[in-house]
């Protein structure tokens, strides 16, 4: 038993359970123990209380992935990893990692020996039944080592995972993939916002996304995700219009912006996103002083 697995939350639980459904036996660790031994039950993989237990658990030379919160969750794990690591062991990042930090991580392991490969990880909690997609950057070497894995991990063993290129390119291709995805959310919301505001037609905005799944050009699975919960409750009363962006679409449109490529809907999506966040109110508030101003126009009071 060669692979580890490192993060156990939604996606890396999941991906745990799918190899165990392949019968491919790997070793597994969490912040907390407890999540551990609960999925190593379940599974018949192999519970590490911590990352020293998970790196003797591994026969050399290992692979361990990452399956982290990006940002410093995902910096202090490879940090603390890297010491316990021998050369010709393979770690790869699976979390929605900045691929610019990949490159730097790569050189710390290449001084060390150890290879470095990057994966963006598409999927959600749908993987675990119809696999992931996985778009990983590496050596050639890394990605004959990740194959047998991969194969699993994926819808198929021939579709769905995809060695891009050098370290990096994995999450590069995932991060504009997400700027893709919030630009086609943005566009579906959009477009159903309009048909329940239309007046006078009084439109069944279930029946329409249905409709729309079966031919139609704009098919998808965000729409069949749409379909789904609109059948169940189109006014979506007990929804706050809230919408967090985890950090892809930051990254793709800063990409756009040194790369001189015009990214407009992906760009705009984004700001979409934080005028739900109340990052638009105080300018709001500026445009209704403003337009009280020079028309006086009433303000609308805040209540309470």
């Amino acid at each position: 038993m060669e692979f580890g697995m490192v993060g156990l939350g939604r996606m890396g639980g999941n991906m745990a359970r799918r190899f165990a459904r392949y019968d491919k036996k790997i070793a597994i660790t969490n912040r907390s123990f407890d999540v551990t031994e609960t999925l190593a039950r379940e599974t018949g993989h192999i519970a590490c209380r911590d990352y020293i237990d998970l790196i003797a658990a591994l026969k050399k030379p290992r692979i361990v992935w990452l399956m982290l919160p990006a940002g410093e969750v995902t910096e202090r794990a490879f940090s603390a990893l890297l010491p316990m690591l021998s050369p010709g062991d393979l770690i790869v990042d699976g979390a929605n990692a900045y691929y610019a930090d990949d490159v730097q991580r790569a050189e710390r392991c290449a001084k060390l020996g150890i290879e470095f490969a990057d994966a963006g990880v598409s999927g959600g909690v749908w993987g675990l039944e119809n696999g992931y997609c996985i778009m990983f950057g590496g050596s050639d070497t890394a990605a004959i080592r990740l194959g047998p894995y991969l194969e699993i991990l994926a819808p198929t063993p021939t579709t769905g995972w995809l060695h891009t290129g050098p370290v990096g390119s994995g999450h590069y291709v995932k991060m504009v993939h997400n700027g893709i995805e919030y630009g086609m959310m943005q566009a579906l919301a959009e477009g159903f916002s309009l048909m329940k505001d239309k007046p006078g037609f009084n439109l069944d905005l279930a029946a329409i996304a249905e409709l729309w799944r079966h031919g139609s050009v704009v098919r998808s699975w965000l729409l069949d995700l749409s379909a789904d919960f609109l059948a169940e409750n189109q006014a979506l009363e007990d929804v706050a219009p809230f919408v967090a962006d985890s950090g892809e679409g930051r990254w793709t449109s800063l990409a756009a912006i040194e790369q001189g490529v015009p990214a407009p809907i992906i760009s705009l999506s984004l700001m979409m996103r934080f005028a739900t966040q109340g990052k638009n109110d105080y300018a709001a508030k500026m445009l209704a002083k403003m337009r009280q101003g020079f028309g006086g126009h009433a303000i609308k009071k805040e209540e309470g």
